[in-house]
């Protein structure tokens, strides 16, 4: 509380120390004033306790004495953290209970609030009742021969405490609007968070899910790329077979026909009679011999390993998310709920 302020810009240093000691929730003197920290802003203790019972969730009793919690500062709606103590526990501001003190004895009167003054019509009279009807105060005097003698008049100080009475109850429901309105901003900001946080739990799933179904046609195409190489293995090694076994009967179909080339160079006719007797018979038997094996038509192909992953293709297109039966539940629900 800056005093010193305003005592220099007031003409009357006493009036604006007044001020400076009212409440600013019930505008009456301090009454066991307590400071708010850090925003040090002073509340009468018996405000500061209704204002946070005020601010208590419309579920809870609001007739049982609330301890601990969070309080918020009706001026600046700086957030303080209470103890099991709950306002009873915030430090009492001894400075200005002192002052309020000090200046009972060098004023010796009771102090007056901002709205106490004189009538304007009777300059003797202080403002003292309240005219219903007009909805002005007034003083005594003009209710008896003033202009509201014929109006509806109640005692000021009654219409005051009813007044400020309603006030203070449509500050409690503003407070506890307000405590309602950040309670659902805070459920919003964890769903908010929580959407974020499923959501990366489902992606890292989903991805979990096909780097498995990846690995496993992965190792499906590895398991048929060896039977491939198998057949073609098997295939080639008979070939080879073949090949090795005609040439052995390439190699002796030439050395007979070199030996065939020979005997036909000799001219006595005694010597080739008897090579040629021999060497016919020897081309007779080999000629008679049993035929090497042949590979049928088509034995080179390799249709039969022949995969269609047309299917599979189709399946992969037509991957989805599963419906979520439960969501639609809630939201049936909550469609429930507001029609009601």
């Amino acid at each position: 509380m800056d005093f010193q302020a305003g005592i220099l810009r007031d003409s009357s240093p006493m009036e604006n120390l007044e001020k400076q000691l009212l409440c600013p929730i019930c505008l009456e003197v301090f009454s066991k004033p307590v400071v708010i920290l850090p925003c040090q802003h002073n509340l009468c203790r018996k405000c500061a306790n209704s204002a946070f019972q005020a601010s208590v969730p419309y579920w809870q009793n609001r007739g049982s004495m609330v301890l601990g919690g969070r309080f918020r500062c009706p001026l600046c709606r700086h957030e303080v953290l209470l103890d099991r103590q709950g306002v009873y526990g915030l430090q009492r501001n001894l400075l200005v209970e002192n002052i309020i003190d000090t200046y009972k004895q060098v004023c010796c009167r009771p102090l007056k609030n901002e709205d106490d003054s004189m009538c304007k019509e009777h300059e003797d009279e202080r403002i003292n009742i309240y005219c219903i009807t007009c909805e002005v105060p007034t003083c005594s005097m003009c209710k008896v021969f003033g202009a509201h003698k014929d109006c509806e008049v109640a005692p000021l100080q009654t219409t005051f405490q009813d007044q400020k009475s309603e006030l203070n109850n449509c500050i409690s429901m503003l407070v506890a609007g307000n405590d309602r309105i950040q309670t659902i901003i805070s459920q919003l900001e964890d769903s908010c968070q929580s959407t974020e946080e499923n959501s990366e739990a489902a992606k890292r799933e989903l991805c979990a899910r096909f780097d498995a179904l990846a690995v496993l046609l992965e190792e499906k195409k590895l398991e048929l790329l060896q039977r491939i190489s198998c057949e073609q293995g098997d295939k080639a090694s008979f070939i080879q077979t073949l090949i090795g076994q005609y040439k052995e009967q390439l190699q002796k179909s030439s050395q007979l026909v070199e030996r065939a080339m020979r005997a036909m160079e000799e001219s006595g006719e005694a010597t080739f009679l008897t090579k040629a007797k021999q060497l016919i018979k020897t081309i007779v038997e080999a000629s008679k011999g049993d035929k090497l094996e042949k590979i049928g038509q088509g034995y080179e192909s390799m249709d039969a390993f022949s995969v269609s992953l047309d299917h599979l293709a189709e399946a992969v297109r037509a991957l989805d998310f599963d419906p979520a039966e439960e969501d639609e539940e809630y939201f049936d629900g909550e469609e429930e709920e507001v029609e009601e």
